[in-house]
Order: structure tokens, then C-alpha cells, then sequence
């Protein structure tokens, strides 16, 4: 074998070990590049399932702020509280470390479907507490409606009642007083008088009660004091002096009646009033004027 042809065979055999150097050199690179990229997809899968969980975690806190019902609410706080958890988890592994990685995007899936179904169940009770508040609003309507016909009819019962009652009170007419000396005459000097008559009619009134009435004569001086006083009753919420009282059956009909009182104290000339007096209510009333 000569010269030229054993440097024409080491010529082709070092362009083949280059050609084999520069081939392996860029598969190398080729992987290597290959290997980046897949790590930086690895990467960017677990922060996109950080983010879903982290998302998942916000609408479970959403959900609880909507609600009212207690034992769902635990569920979701349940819930809340497992998909924060996983979310650590995944934090903590690493993006290559394919095995844990694969189980956390089935708990993520689980965790969405899971989701997915409270979603449903809240949208649900929230529009049925809705049409529960509409109905609440048109019962609490209708009831207000009732509650202001009833007022409405006790405010009408009221006036008539306080109608009935003014039809059914008694009403004294021809009320006068005359005055008496010792002899039962009609005495014109304040000085003589031993006694006052009064007389008054009771009026008919069908709709006041029948039976046993006690009628309250009350005489005044001109200076306001009462003559012959016997005691107080009742009248505008206080009481007052009387001078006689008198029990009478009344039947419903046209009464006359005549009351006497005593007098012991010294009387002043002017205006002496009397008035009429049964059941806390004024009746009637008169005057007598005399000059001496």
C-alpha cells in the first residue's frame, strides 16, 4: 500500500470522526434545548394550576359571604380550607417532579368538578331565598294592609262607641234653683234662706241604660264655695265638692226631679250657680241671681 493512499484513508476517516464530533456536539445542544423547554412547560403548568387553586380558593370565600345556611357553610369552609392546602402543596413540589405534579392536577380536577357543584347548590338556595323574600314582602304587605283595615275598624268601632256612649248619656233641661226660708216659701233675702230647691227634667233617651242613678246636686256661691257641701265625686280627672245627691230609677223616659239643700253658712248676694251631675258627667246646669 503506498504513501498517498494511507494519507487519503486517515483524510477520510478524520473527516468522518469530525463529522461525527459536530453531529454529536448538536444533538447535545438539540436536547439540551429540548430539556429547557420542557422544564420551563413544567414550570409554567404548575403556576397556571397555582393560580387555579388560588382562584378556586377565592370563589369558596365568595360563596360563604352569599350564604346563611350554617351547615353549608362549614362544608365550604371545608372545602376553602382543603384546596388551600393543596395549594401549599404544590408550592412546595418541585415542577419536575412529573409523579406529584400529575397527582395534584387530579385533585385539581376534583376540586373544580367539586366546586362546580356548590356553585349550583348556592345559585340555587339564593333564588329560592330570593322568591322566599318576595313572598315574605307580600305577606309582611298584606299584613299591613290587614293590620291598618283593623286599625282602620277600631278607630270606627272607637268613634262609635264614644257615639253610642254620647247618645246614651242622660241630659237634664229646666234646670233652676229657688230659694226657701224656714216656712218653705220662696224667699227673696240671701239672709233668710234655710234651704235651695232645685229643680230639673231628665230628658227621654232610649239608648241610655234603665235602673238605680245617683244625681249630684252641686250648688256655688258668688265667691265659687259650695253650699251645704256634702262630699266630692269625680269630674275631668279630679274631684269636686257637691251639696246633695239624690238616687232616682230611671226608665228611659221624661224624669222630673226635685232636690232640697240645706243651708247653714252665711250666703253673699250676686249669682249662684247649680249644676247636675250623674256617672262623672255634667247634665245640666242653671243660675239665680239676687240682689240682697
Amino acid at each position: 500500500m503506498n504513501r498517498k493512499y494511507i494519507i487519503t484513508i486517515v483524510a477520510i476517516a478524520g473527516v468522518l470522526l469530525l463529522g461525527g464530533i459536530v453531529y454529536l456536539y448538536i444533538s447535545l445542544q438539540q436536547q439540551k434545548s429540548d430539556n429547557e423547554e420542557l422544564q420551563q412547560l413544567a414550570a409554567l403548568d404548575k403556576k397556571e394550576m397555582e393560580n387555579e387553586y388560588a382562584q378556586f380558593a377565592v370563589q369558596y370565600d365568595e360563596l360563604k359571604r352569599s350564604i346563611r345556611n350554617d351547615s353549608l357553610l362549614v362544608r365550604l369552609t371545608e372545602e376553602e380550607n382543603k384546596t388551600k392546602s393543596l395549594l401549599e402543596e404544590l408550592k412546595r413540589t418541585k415542577s419536575n417532579d412529573a409523579r406529584e405534579i400529575s397527582r395534584l392536577k387530579k385533585e385539581l380536577a376534583t376540586v373544580r368538578a367539586v366546586l362546580r357543584n356548590y356553585i349550583i347548590q348556592v345559585d340555587s338556595l339564593n333564588r329560592l331565598n330570593e322568591s322566599l323574600k318576595n313572598e315574605n314582602e307580600k305577606v309582611r304587605q298584606r299584613y299591613n294592609e290587614a293590620t291598618s283595615q283593623i286599625s282602620s275598624l277600631t278607630t270606627e268601632k272607637q268613634n262609635l262607641s264614644n257615639q253610642v256612649a254620647i247618645a246614651s248619656q242622660l241630659d237634664a233641661t229646666g234646670v233652676s234653683l229657688i230659694p226657701q226660708n224656714k216656712k218653705g216659701k220662696t224667699e227673696k233675702k240671701t239672709k233668710n234662706i234655710t234651704r235651695f230647691q232645685a229643680n230639673f227634667t231628665i230628658t227621654k233617651n232610649i239608648t241610655a241604660k234603665t235602673g238605680e242613678r245617683k244625681v249630684y246636686v252641686r250648688i256655688t256661691q258668688p265667691n265659687n264655695s259650695v253650699v251645704g257641701q256634702k262630699g266630692t265625686i269625680p269630674y275631668e280627672n279630679s274631684t269636686i265638692g257637691y251639696s246633695a245627691v239624690k238616687i232616682v230609677e230611671y226608665t228611659g223616659e221624661e224624669m222630673p226631679v226635685t232636690v232640697y239643700v240645706n243651708v247653714s253658712e252665711y250666703l253673699t248676694p250676686g249669682t249662684f250657680h247649680v249644676y247636675i251631675f250623674t256617672e262623672g258627667t255634667m247634665i245640666g246646669s242653671g243660675s239665680l241671681t239676687m240682689q240682697k
